[in-house]
């Protein structure tokens, strides 16, 4: 997997997350610009997944191979799975739920490093 990529969606997560907090803490509902930062996000990380199973296909992938598929799909569902619960929340927390989601894209991204290493399996 590419470091400098996977490091860029791993900071544009955790920027969305922070204007996610800041759109719960002013009690605002989820808007166009969410579903818009989820789309990019969603778009990153299908680069991220191209190119992880292009390696992968070349022989040069890691070891646990479907445990990193397994890994990959989730974190391919959650940005789909938070813009529509977030539009089905039409409180402030509907924000909330999108937060959530981006911290937890860092830490399946971080988990797919580990496995792609050998160091979390």
């Amino acid at each position: 997997m590419t470091g400098p990529l996977a490091t860029g969606v791993i900071v544009a997560s955790l920027v969305i997350a922070a204007f996610c907090l800041v759109t719960t803490v002013m009690k605002k509902s989820m808007n166009m610009f969410h579903l818009v930062a989820l789309a990019a996000l969603e778009i990153a990380l299908l680069v991220l997944a191209g190119i992880g199973i292009a390696q992968a296909a070349g022989g040069n992938g890691p070891a646990e191979l479907a445990t990193f598929i397994g890994y990959l799909v989730g974190v391919l569902l959650i940005p789909p799975a938070a813009a529509f619960w977030g539009l089905i929340e039409r409180s402030r927390w509907g924000p909330a739920v999108i937060m959530v989601a981006c911290l937890a894209v860092p830490v399946m991204i971080a988990r797919l490093q580990q496995i792609w290493q050998g160091t979390g399996v």
